[in-house]
């Protein structure tokens, strides 16, 4: 027999909000070969990530520019400007957490993401209100998959991984928290999330 969910913990980006470094590149970049050359060579998601691990943002910066030093003006605008990459709430999702909010279920949120831009984007994004607790890669220097960020949301949250449901669209991340004895829930879209929660009587 399944196990009750008595709370539900979050994945952020791609989940709740759209992140794309695209959406601020595309901004400043008019031809889209070079533009696609640019978010695979320069400013990567793999080496935002080191961002997200918990590495200091200016000496990212500081290296990129001297590796790529006629696109500082660029890399410069990834550390001042990232708000404009995920700025975009997912709606549906947004829907669902306040649903599940109205029915008392305790929410929570681990998330990758570094710890300067977090500051920033936290002050902006109300429906994180919703969340007791929301664990921090870049401030905690654990990065998911890490089973070790999973122990340490399952320690401050206060409900053993098997009480609890894990929504994310990384699936590493998922297999991992599945063999951590976590209920997950594979996000591809809201309304495939809504069906799950419905099942499970969230919502």
């Amino acid at each position: 027999m399944a196990n009750r969910t008595e709370a539900v913990v979050f994945d952020v980006g791609r989940v709740i909000i759209q992140w794309d470094l695209k959406f601020l590149f595309a901004k400043l970049i008019d031809d889209p070969e070079e533009l696609n050359w640019f978010c695979s060579n320069v400013v990567t998601e793999q080496w935002h990530f080191q961002h997200d691990a918990g590495r200091s943002l200016s000496d990212m910066v500081s290296e990129r520019k001297s590796e790529f030093p006629e696109y500082a003006h660029l890399i410069d605008a990834y550390a001042t400007r990232f708000l404009e990459t995920c700025s975009r709430p997912i709606i549906g999702t947004c829907t669902l957490i306040e649903q599940l909010a109205s029915n008392n279920i305790p929410l929570f949120a681990i998330t990758n993401f570094g710890a300067e831009f977090w500051d920033q984007f936290r002050r902006v994004m109300k429906v994180l209100d919703y969340f007791s607790d929301i664990v921090v890669s870049g401030k905690e220097k654990l990065v998911k998959p890490n089973p070790l960020i999973f122990d340490l949301a399952a320690k401050r949250f206060g409900y053993p991984p098997s009480a609890m449901l894990f929504i994310d669209d990384n699936s590493d991340n998922i297999e991992v928290a599945s063999q951590l004895g976590w209920q997950t829930h594979h996000f591809l879209s809201p309304e495939v999330l809504q069906v799950d929660l419905l099942e499970k009587g969230l919502i």
